[in-house]
């Protein structure tokens, strides 16, 4: 692999990374309920996500998932009404996504990660990028295997980083205290998003 399209696909895949989502929104709201570092339990289950999506296209399994329209709209619906479950819950919920205060609930590390794990999963526009995205960057004239290595290390590095700076950015906002409208209207606007991220999930199709 060349210099220039590894720092090609370096400023591609951090840009997505760090670009929110309902990963990103759920790893803050843990971060801001549970505290930056518990809620790397939760960012650990999307990277863990992602690092199974990648495997997935290394040995070509995603492109056989992409074809398969059963299995694809499996994981689209799956993904679309989780989102949609979350959304609500954070909308409707007295409790709400997001819990500040000294009687907050904390959850458990396992719940987080599972949580973490199971929206980057059920998203097929993860699917989508490994296996379509990436080959873009392969150099054919090459060893295939060393190139899907750098690419998987610098993924999963710039997962970590970029979800775990989201789990300290919710604990950050939380960390001074704030007033119970406020915490209610994040909750909206995060279970707004969630839903909206669902909605806009279900207009996903392979042949994107």
């Amino acid at each position: 692999m060349q210099l220039d399209t590894y720092l090609l696909f370096f400023v591609t895949t951090l840009v997505i990374c760090f670009t929110p989502g309902a990963a990103a929104i759920t790893v803050a709201s843990q971060g801001a309920t549970n505290g930056g570092r518990r809620a790397l339990f939760g960012a650990a289950g999307v990277v863990w996500g992602n690092v199974i999506y990648f495997i997935l296209s290394a040995t070509g399994i995603a492109s056989l998932i992409i074809a398969s329209h059963t299995l694809f709209s499996i994981i689209k619906w799956v993904g679309v009404a989780y989102l949609i479950f979350l959304g609500g819950y954070a909308i409707f919920s007295k409790s709400g996504a997001i819990k500040v205060g000294a009687d907050k609930i904390k959850s458990c590390y396992r719940a987080m990660f599972i949580k973490g794990f199971v929206i980057e999963l059920a998203n097929p526009k993860a699917l989508l990028y490994f296996a379509a995205v990436l080959p873009q960057f392969l150099d054919t004239s090459s060893p295939i295997a060393i190139q899907f290595l750098i690419m998987g290390v610098t993924t999963f590095f710039l997962d970590c980083l970029a979800y775990g700076s989201y789990a300290f950015l919710g604990d950050r906002l939380t960390r001074g205290g704030m007033k119970k409208w406020v915490v209610n209207a994040v909750n909206k606007t995060a279970g707004t998003a969630l839903i909206f991220a669902g909605i806009k999930m279900a207009s996903v199709s392979a042949n994107n």
